[in-house]
């Protein structure tokens, strides 16, 4: 490969495939000249019955969990931090983690992995879309302050948490891991791959900070700055997703010789896909500035009706009302 070639390496540009017969039992001896993304491997039909268990995505679960176990049944009751949330913080992590593992396990691994582009979409918006927030609001805002305060590799995480960094850093890991070259990459090299997902949860996690965390002393978004900033959110994903939805070649070829699944071609899933991105993607967005708007309003309403029963108090108080005929008396 030369230099000549890196500007349709680094392009979405269609790839022919040669036709390949999965159903003998050893793939032809074929190879591609130079590009990552064509795939030469034989694949048995998809078995939804096939629950493999990565054990890499296990020992991260566990490793989190002992930390979140720690914190919240340890710390939280030497120092007395214990409140009326934590509840529902515990679910929201326990929900957190399940999602994580049947992302990367089971029959969701095993279509994104080697079947569907579609179930990879799917796969990564649970992680970034889902997850990610989870996890932040499991955590309380005491040990969120302690993870900020970690000398400087917190306040190396302060600063990417920030806004604009945060987007920033997720819309480029967003982009560049779905141009065709490293989309290939990642697909061939299953260390590449981990890194990738890394990539994503860390970027996501970053990404959600600024609208989930709620750290005592920290600065915070108002609920309307929130609003615009998940409103940003859709904008590197809707791009994306209406190339990818909208092309009329396929442009990640590693599925194509794969056995299809439920009878779906490579371009009809690669278009599901980009739909799953642009539809569902962005409808979870919206979902959540719904909230924060609703909790805004409310917080509106709260206010205007706290004020207004000060100003009626303060009418109806004797003190008050002596105090203004003694200035109605003086004035006259």
């Amino acid at each position: 490969m030369s230099w000549f070639h890196l500007p349709a390496l680094l392009a979405h540009v269609p790839v022919y495939v040669p036709p390949i017969d999965t159903s003998a039992m050893n793939a032809p001896a074929w190879s591609p000249s130079w590009h990552p993304g064509s795939p030469v491997r034989f694949l048995p039909p998809f078995d939804w019955a096939d629950f493999g268990i990565h054990w890499s995505t296990v020992i991260g679960i566990a490793v989190l969990t002992a930390i979140y176990a720690w914190w919240m049944l340890v710390t939280r009751r030497r120092r007395g931090l214990a409140d009326g949330n934590d509840g529902w913080r515990v679910a929201a992590y326990v929900t957190a983690q399940l999602i994580l593992f049947f992302s990367l396990n089971g029959p969701i691994h095993d279509l994104s992995d080697y079947y569907l582009f579609s179930a990879h979409m799917v796969q990564h918006l649970l992680l970034i879309l889902l997850w990610a927030p989870l996890l932040i609001l499991s955590v309380p805002g005491w040990a969120q302050a302690r993870i900020l305060d970690a000398g400087r590799v917190g306040r190396a995480i302060a600063w990417a948490a920030r806004p604009v960094p945060a987007f920033t850093f997720f819309s480029i890991a967003f982009m560049i891991w779905h141009v065709q070259l490293l989309y290939g990459l990642m697909m061939r090299d299953h260390n590449v791959h981990i890194a990738t997902h890394i990539m994503f949860m860390v970027t996501s996690v970053l990404l959600w900070w600024p609208v989930c965390q709620s750290a005592p002393g920290r600065p915070s978004l108002s609920d309307p700055v929130k609003m615009l900033y998940l409103f940003l959110i859709t904008l590197p994903m809707m791009p994306v997703a209406a190339f990818i939805s909208l092309a009329t070649d396929v442009l990640y070829p590693w599925y194509t010789v794969a056995p299809r699944v439920f009878g779906l071609s490579p371009l009809q899933d690669q278009a599901i896909g980009g739909l799953i991105m642009w539809v569902p993607g962005n409808a979870v967005l919206w979902v959540a500035i719904t909230v924060v708007f609703f909790r805004w309003a409310l917080g509106q309403e709260k206010k205007e009706r706290t004020g207004a029963l000060g100003v009626e108090s303060k009418a109806q108080d004797p003190a008050t009302a002596g105090s203004k005929e003694k200035e109605l008396v003086l004035s006259s």
